[in-house]
């Protein structure tokens, strides 16, 4: 029978299953923070890149699935998220997204596909527009790419168990255990105001991307996915049912499956 978690129960308790042992794992270090990595398996090479306030831990149902395709993963914890560190200075996609470059340099990766979930979706089209030769395709899930794709917050039981495994992860895994309310404040900011892409901007990507949301999406406006779709050349849409913005977690089968069959129309 397939897990199902819609409520996130449990995922606040015990968070996502466990990672298994990495092939390789370590941080590099890029313009003032420590950007910790880990690759697992053989193959062509996919890198998942996680949500605001998450780590790469919260794919723990993701990476199983992907290796069992014969592809390597490759988990990248964003600048003072999880195991990385970060500086002063202020958050920006941007520099996320040439941290992940750093980190494909660093293990001699020419070229990926992504799989982006959330903050991690909108670093990975950036990627898409500004390095499209380091990019076999994009994976985008639930993020928008400007302010005004975002919902009104609403607070529910579901995003409050996610807050939840989020402060207890960051306790445990963070640099600096105690700035987690620093770290809300610095992340909460870029997500207010970043990112900016025009329509002209998304129409000069040029890799395969899926633009995908889920049907109860507590944070995205399903026209602005649409949109997305439309203004990305030869763009896919994908609505997964029953699920919200924490699919991944909720049906990880069903997720699992829109992920293995975008990975596999993309050209060899």
């Amino acid at each position: 029978m397939e897990q199902q978690d819609d409520e996130l129960i449990r995922f606040e308790a015990h968070g996502a299953a466990p990672l298994p042992p990495a092939s390789v794992e370590g941080h590099v270090g890029r313009a003032g923070a420590r950007i910790w990595y880990a690759s697992y398996g053989a193959g062509p090479a996919v890198i998942l890149l996680h949500g605001g306030l998450g780590h790469s831990g919260n794919w723990g149902y993701q990476v199983p699935a992907l290796l069992q395709s014969g592809r390597r993963v490759v988990l990248i914890d964003s600048r003072g998220h999880g195991r990385s560190s970060r500086d002063a200075r202020p958050y920006s996609y941007e520099l996320m997204a040439s941290d992940v470059l750093a980190v494909m340099d660093e293990l001699a990766l020419e070229k990926a596909a992504f799989v982006g979930w959330s903050d991690g979706a909108c670093i990975a089209l950036i990627l898409a527009a500004t390095a499209p030769s380091r990019v076999a395709g994009v994976f985008f899930f639930a993020c928008n790419m400007d302010p005004s794709g975002t919902l009104e917050f609403v607070a529910t039981p579901v995003i409050d168990r996610c807050f939840s495994r989020h402060a207890k992860d960051y306790a445990a895994l963070s640099a600096t255990p105690d700035d987690f309310n620093g770290f809300v404040e610095a992340v909460s900011l870029v997500m207010r105001t970043e990112p900016n892409y025009r329509a002209e901007d998304l129409g000069r990507i040029g890799v395969p991307v899926a633009i995908v949301l889920g049907e109860h999406d507590e944070f995205i406006k399903p026209e602005h996915a649409e949109y997305l779709a439309r203004s990305i050349p030869d763009a896919q849409m994908i609505t997964l049912k029953g699920v919200s913005h924490f699919a991944p977690l909720q049906r990880p089968a069903e997720f699992n499956v829109a992920v293995l069959s975008f990975l596999d129309g993309l050209p060899s």
